[in-house]
């Protein structure tokens, strides 16, 4: 098969790797729901460029097993923490799964193994895959270098905000007899 043979709606990992394969392409930011959600509203959406391989690796003693490597790159806007403004975030994943028969051994694998296993499937949503890593790789507290307007330090006086009469002071005086001034 030739990479134009697969589909990465429904790619079909074993025969990727087994024809030694990879795929490669974009998708715009938009067309990713959960990571377009997790971008400031209002920014221009970019696109995630992306590369699948498939490796079939022999193992002495046993079957072969079939290997992902996925790359991926975007660029998003996110709020800062500082200052609440849009800043740029490059976000890179790369990762390796390994692809095994069954959910069952796939969760036993992958609690005894430091790579990523998961379970063979004839029909894997490739973006949706693509999706997962790079939401997994968005900063957990996105800021500028230098936030382009000064922030407000401890040191500085807050604002004077004007004073206004306590309405329960009415209340007081209405109970001892008199009315404010």
């Amino acid at each position: 098969m030739k990479a134009r043979d697969f589909d990465p709606s429904k790619l079909d990992v074993e025969a990727l790797a087994k024809a030694g394969a990879s795929l490669d392409g974009a998708w715009p930011v938009a067309e990713l729901e959960r990571l377009a959600a997790s971008t400031v509203a209002g920014a221009v959406p970019g696109a995630v460029t992306w590369r699948a391989a498939g490796e079939h690796r022999v193992v002495r003693g046993g079957e072969p097993q079939v290997w992902l490597h996925l790359k991926a790159d975007t660029q998003v806007m996110l709020e800062c923490q500082r200052c609440l403004k849009p800043v740029a975030a490059d976000v890179h994943a790369e990762r390796s799964f390994l692809f095994v028969q069954g959910e069952s051994a796939a969760a036993e694998l992958d609690a005894d193994s430091e790579d990523d296993v998961l379970a063979l499937t004839r029909a894997l949503d490739l973006r949706a895959l693509v999706e997962d890593e790079l939401l997994l790789e968005l900063p957990l507290v996105p800021r500028h270098e230098v936030c382009p307007e000064p922030l407000q330090t401890a040191n500085e006086e807050p604002p004077v905000l004007e004073e206004k009469p306590n309405p329960f002071a009415v209340l007081a005086s209405l109970k001892r007899g008199s009315l404010p001034n």
